[in-house]
């Protein structure tokens, strides 16, 4: 199995020299595959061009980039770029955020978000084509154009290839668009053991009956929330820790199938009238034990990998491990190694 992780930036790491690149060196020695930037507080592209410099082996991607708050030829550019700094290690990591966002936070348009996310990646692998293979761009969708590249603007092809295009959703439909389209689908964090088989998985496979890609090259990735820790009290403080960011997730809307398919469906409706009323706290009160142990893997630490590889046979690929109240020190190290040891399913055989 491989096992990724994300890279959640702060200010200091942006204004410390060095501090990027020397993070994504460590987790490179730690035994990871891929390291992810999350767009929360900061652009997830540019400490990825800081990481490159200081990686030989690390695939590096963006988990994810809202797609939505930018167009199909910013992120050619961008994923071009990243593509040629990491030498073939960039993933182009997608994902829509949800409508209030991007209306009220980026001011763009927001309308039928599988189709348009189908088309946007559509969209960048035309304009790939173009500089690629010296052809006309020639894109016309119903929610993006693109005709129009003159020598001027176009790098010419890439020595390493287009770089693989990944893309994340929640609901059936914007999963099984994905995966008609994209290189890899990654499984939103807010997930459980019976919401992967029973809405994510049939959606998958809806999608790759129509995608050219072969199965075996296709990654599906599943983020996991951990909480874990080396003795009791740090369990009970992870746990913690887990129950705001799970509180956060159900909160939205978009995220009710998950709790629907647990007959929790009501509890979306309290999380969400909370958040609007400020009320953080009370809303990670809401979240009993019971519903931490199924949308997270709880478990000291030399039982995480085993309780992951259980929760994941038959449905995923790659695992990327969501700790961030957590150091990547050796005991994760342990975590990582145990997960590639636990083996995995191909593609092919998985679907």
């Amino acid at each position: 199995m491989q096992v990724d992780t994300t890279m959640v930036i702060a200010n200091a790491q942006l204004g410390a020299r060095n501090a990027i690149g020397d993070h994504a060196r460590k987790l490179e020695t730690l035994g990871y595959d891929a390291a992810f930037a999350f767009e929360g507080q900061h652009d997830p592209f540019l400490p990825l061009a800081l990481a490159a410099q200081a990686t030989s082996t690390l695939k590096l991607g963006t988990g994810i980039a809202v797609a939505f708050a930018r167009n199909p030829m910013n992120l050619a550019n961008l994923g071009y770029d990243l593509q040629l700094m990491t030498q073939g290690r960039f993933i182009l990591g997608l994902g829509s955020q949800v409508q209030a966002h991007i209306e009220k936070r980026f001011s763009m348009p927001w309308s039928r978000p599988a189709a348009r996310m189908r088309e946007l990646i559509l969209a960048i692998r035309a304009i790939w084509d173009s500089w690629q293979n010296d052809v006309p761009l020639r894109f016309e969708g119903e929610f993006y154009r693109h005709t129009l590249m003159t020598p001027t603007f176009s790098p010419g092809p890439n020595p390493h290839g287009m770089a693989k295009i990944v893309a994340a959703g929640v609901g059936s439909r914007m999963t099984e668009a994905v995966c008609e389209v994209a290189d890899g689908f990654t499984v939103h964090p807010f997930n459980t053991a019976r919401s992967l088989r029973e809405i994510t998985l049939p959606a998958i496979e809806a999608g790759l009956r129509k995608n050219p890609v072969d199965r075996s090259g296709f990654d599906v990735s599943c983020n996991v929330i951990i909480a874990t820790g080396r003795d009791e009290r740090e369990l009970a403080k992870a746990r913690a820790i887990v129950k705001k960011q799970l509180a956060f997730y159900g909160s939205t809307p978009a995220y009710r199938p998950v709790l629907e398919c647990e007959g929790w469906g009501d509890l979306q409706l309290n999380l969400n009238r909370l958040s609007k009323e400020g009320r953080w706290d009370d809303m990670a009160a809401l979240i009993d034990d019971e519903m931490v142990d199924a949308l997270a893997v709880v478990a000291p630490r030399d039982e995480i990998a085993q309780r992951i590889h259980v929760r994941l046979a038959g449905v995923a690929d790659r695992v990327n491990l969501v700790a961030r109240y957590a150091d990547d020190d050796r005991d994760w190290a342990d975590i990582v190694q145990q997960l590639h040891a636990s083996g995995g399913t191909s593609g092919a055989d998985r679907l």
